[in-house]
């Protein structure tokens, strides 16, 4: 099943590649930049977390205690929260890149990107946090909500025009993907509550 899903992944990247660079006028993601690594809940499906997993245990033992004791640490802060539990990636490092960066999930793989979405109100224009830190999409944000005549200002057409969410990519698997079971979509440390 990995393999078919690594091949997923390859194909989702070069969509993504083009999205971000169909966006690349608003995009100052940058290499030590983990803005969106700092505060989450990070979704994952149970096949990304199995995939996450498996290479957790290609790192080195340090590495492997680091995470772990992290993961400790923020399921038992996650106990006194009553509404969603938003925090640090476990998978980030000290020099704020991902321990497990070619294996990370679709969440972390279109961050940055800004998106049309549905709500019960309507369709409306999701931005990425750092939108409010001035950086991703701040020259189409006035600091209430997305000016969408101010992409044209730049070049661009609008935002990415559908939802990045796991949803969407698997209900829009190509042909080749239909075998894969992506299962259950839980917030990160729900899977690791679990055990």
């Amino acid at each position: 099943m990995f393999n078919l899903y690594k091949k997923y992944l390859e194909s989702l990247d070069e969509v993504l590649r083009k999205e971000f660079k169909s966006q690349k006028p608003f995009i100052k993601c940058q290499k030590g930049c983990s803005f969106c690594c700092e505060v989450g809940d990070y979704p994952f499906s149970r096949l990304e977390m199995e995939y996450l997993m498996a290479g957790l245990l290609t790192l080195d033992v340090e590495a492997q205690k680091k995470i772990k004791a992290e993961i400790k640490r923020l399921l038992k802060e996650k106990l006194s929260y009553k509404e969603r539990f938003m925090h640090r990636c476990p998978f980030l490092t000290d020099e704020k890149t991902c321990f497990l960066y070619e294996r990370r999930g679709i969440v972390c793989r279109t961050f940055g990107l800004a998106s049309f979405e549905n709500s019960e109100k309507g369709v409306y224009v999701k931005l990425p946090e750092c939108v409010k830190e001035g950086l991703n999409y701040s020259e189409v944000f006035d600091g209430k909500e997305v000016v969408v005549e101010n992409f044209k200002n730049f070049g661009v057409e609008s935002p990415v025009n559908h939802s990045l969410n796991l949803n969407y990519y698997e209900r829009n698997l190509p042909n080749e993907f239909k075998d894969l079971e992506f299962g259950e979509i839980r917030p990160m440390l729900d899977w690791f509550s679990q055990k």
